[in-house]
């Protein structure tokens, strides 16, 4: 992964950035030396031929990625949606992660769990380390420093 092989993510999104989705992209931002591009286009709801132009749309957007980020709190609005999108996905063979809902203020639906790769918490390096251990395959192995007074 560089700046002129950045991986592809695709966030699920229900055609609104919604404070979720808006995060994702401000923790990854605090990523030393992570370069991303992301082919989640919130903005490009169809404006006509209903729910098929939808999942149409959708599906343009996940073949472009390498992996999907599902927030967990999307799943709760509208879960024939973001399910939608995870079977676009896995039809696809795009890896699937997905993040808890922000702050724990509830808990993932257990069917979303079953369905990931990874269930992941709100931290800027487990996201990043999760998208390249799926997208690439890349071994993110690290060790914490502690430094002791």
């Amino acid at each position: 992964m560089s700046e002129k092989n950045p991986i592809k993510v695709f966030v699920t999104h229900l055609f609104a950035e919604t404070d979720d989705y808006l995060r994702v992209f401000e923790f990854l931002e605090g990523v030393d030396r992570f370069f991303y591009l992301n082919v989640s286009r919130p903005e490009e709801m169809p404006g006509s031929g209903g729910i098929e132009a939808i999942k149409d749309q959708l599906i343009l957007q996940i073949k472009e990625c390498e992996v999907v980020v599902v927030l967990a709190s999307l799943y709760s609005e509208n879960a024939d949606l973001v399910k939608y999108q995870m079977d676009v996905a896995e039809a696809n063979e795009k890896p699937v992660i997905a993040i808890k809902p922000f702050a724990g203020v509830a808990e993932t639906a257990p069917e979303l769990v079953e369905r990931v790769a990874e269930h992941i918490e709100w931290n800027n390096r487990e996201i990043a380390d999760a998208i390249r251990r799926q997208a690439r395959l890349e071994d993110t192995a690290r060790w914490d420093v502690i430094d002791f007074p």
